[in-house]
């Protein structure tokens, strides 16, 4: 019996695709970009928490450090999306997301005690590529982008269509950029 070697980089070679649970895919994509965002909380040092029920907002995502002014810690409220109708790297400064208006008016209403922000995760169509694991890393496709949409109107009927930065790259450091703007008296 022949024993995968990794590849360069630490990856291990492409495998036959295994049988998957019948769980529905909107249902793995939303588990996928919570074990994202517990990754990004846990390389920036900040802990989470989970509202229950959620009320529309998925996340708490507090954060302590020596420089903040407004308070020891401060927290940011975290709506999750997910989508594999958007291509991996989107072309352009920003690409378009359809939320509810109901939705866009809980994440857009100022002014506001605790700050809001959307991080929407693009992931590919395929359960075979959201990950690679290796030795010394485990690759987690794609990218979540983030964006604070207070006070974006509602124009939609039933659904409004919001620009999402593809320069706002949700990770570590933007989460602790983002926390440390909270933390002085700013915005996300």
């Amino acid at each position: 019996m022949a024993i995968a070697q990794p590849e360069r980089g630490g990856l291990l070679p492409e495998r036959p695709p295994p049988s998957r649970g019948t769980l529905a895919t909107t249902a793995c994509m939303e588990t996928l970009q919570v074990g994202y965002l517990h990754a990004v909380a846990a390389a920036a040092g900040c802990s989470l928490s989970q509202p229950f029920p959620d009320n529309g907002i998925d996340w708490h995502v507090s954060h302590s450090a020596a420089g903040h002014t407004v308070d020891d810690e401060v927290t940011v409220k975290v709506q999750l999306k997910a989508t594999y109708q958007i291509a991996p790297d989107p072309p352009g400064r920003f690409f378009s997301f359809t939320l509810d208006n109901a939705h866009l008016a809980k994440l857009a209403r100022t002014p506001v005690s605790v700050h809001k922000i959307l991080v929407v995760m693009i992931v590919p169509r395929s359960q075979d590529d959201w990950l690679r694991a290796g030795h010394d890393r485990l690759d987690l496709r794609h990218c979540c982008y983030w964006t604070n949409l207070a006070g974006h109107p509602v124009t939609g009927r039933r659904r409004t269509t919001v620009r999402i930065p593809t320069s706002r790259i949700f990770d570590d450091r933007a989460l602790c950029e983002i926390m440390t703007r909270v933390g002085t008296g700013g915005k996300p």
